[in-house]
């Protein structure tokens, strides 16, 4: 499905502006905003980079304000995109909701404070039957991959698609290649309110209580909001995304996601060197949770440890897919730094080890007695 083109040389670039300069290359011309740390510097990026490259950025004077200038952009068919962190994004659900409801592509993103917004990327908080398609990277690379994908899902399903990020992806610097990556061939935007149609009776219109051309109402709200909810149930089936390493031969299963992932993944190495049979699954996608993935990783395992920077929030779907819920332990927790704008000292890798070789031992220790 994804090929690229040649690839350029490799650039060192702060996280939010590789984010940003994808999104450039996955064709976004239309980008809204109201600065938020950590989210502000990939808002700083776009208002310089999209007015050299024929696109309009705007500082909007409140989250709610930039949501609805995203979804009316995107109702024109430009490839258009909004963000802020947890708490700006509290302010847009009804924006995310209706463009999912009356089947407008836009992109989200999330360069949230910490790992407590799990429930608002896969639960929402706006009305009506709909989700949001959302991916996790785990570092910078790939967050530059999940942007232009996320741009390609968004047009291919005509809904509102989602970039959890943290502080660490948007403030680190790294070495990344970007380069535009080729999908799919995406259906004809015949949809689109592009002026084309007015006079000519063929004119159209975006409505969450109807769809189709202004002289014909078409479904009416009821069917609808039923093509809407089937369409939501497919995507559900073909979107789920996930890794994992070393399930077949585990006794111990560590599930995280995002930048937590990384450090699990570093963490797991030294055990397996150490002889511990150990290892890891990763949901990339939040929404659709790759349910049946970690069924099947799951399978044989005698523990399955959740690790999260929130009060146990993925854990509810691990709970849900897993196949033994007996097994289930959760080893993450709340840890803020005191600034409030960043992780606490649990996302560190001598800490990580500890908490699963606690609960190692305090589980064999059950067992035996």
């Amino acid at each position: 499905m994804n090929t690229a083109v040649a690839k350029p040389s490799m650039q060192l670039l702060e996280g939010a502006t590789a984010i940003a300069e994808s999104a450039i290359l996955a064709g976004c011309r239309f980008f809204a905003g109201y600065p938020i740390s950590p989210f502000t510097p990939l808002l700083e990026h776009m208002s310089r980079a999209l007015p050299e490259n024929g696109g309009v950025c705007i500082n909007a004077e409140s989250e709610i304000e930039g949501a609805n200038m995203a979804l009316g952009a995107g109702a024109t068919g430009a490839m258009a995109a909004t963000g802020s962190c947890g708490q700006g994004l509290a302010l847009m659900q009804e924006t995310i909701a209706e463009a999912a409801l009356n089947e407008t592509p836009m992109v989200v993103f999330n360069l949230a404070r910490n790992q407590q917004d799990y429930f608002q990327a896969t639960r929402g908080g706006g009305w009506g039957d709909y989700r949001t398609i959302a991916l996790a990277p785990k570092d910078i690379p790939e967050a530059v991959e999940h942007t232009q994908l996320l741009f390609h899902l968004s047009r291919r399903y005509r809904a509102p698609t989602l970039l959890y990020g943290d502080p660490l992806l948007a403030q680190t610097r790294v070495g990344v290649h970007l380069r535009r990556i080729e999908f799919d061939e995406l259906p004809p935007q015949d949809w689109a309110l592009d002026g084309t149609g007015g006079g000519t009776g063929e004119s159209r219109q975006i409505w969450t209580w109807a769809m189709g051309k202004a002289t014909n109402p078409g479904l009416g709200p009821d069917g609808h909001w039923q093509q809407v909810a089937a369409k939501f149930d497919r995507i559900a089936e073909l979107e789920q995304r996930s890794e994992q390493r070393y399930a077949e031969d585990a006794d111990t299963l560590v599930v995280s996601f995002g930048s937590a992932a990384k450090f699990i993944e570093h963490v797991v190495e030294e055990l397996r060197a150490e002889g511990h049979r150990i290892g890891w699954f990763r949901p990339i996608s939040l929404w659709p949770f790759p349910g049946p993935a970690l069924a099947g990783a799951t399978a044989g395992i005698k523990r399955v440890l959740v690790f999260e920077l929130n009060a146990g929030q993925m854990l509810e779907d691990v709970r849900q897919y897993a196949r033994d819920r007996d097994a289930i332990r959760f080893i993450g927790g709340v840890s803020i730094h005191e600034s409030g704008l960043s992780y606490g000292p649990l996302l560190d890798a001598p800490e990580i080890r500890a908490r699963i070789l606690a609960a190692i031992a305090e589980d064999s220790t059950r067992s035996t007695s």
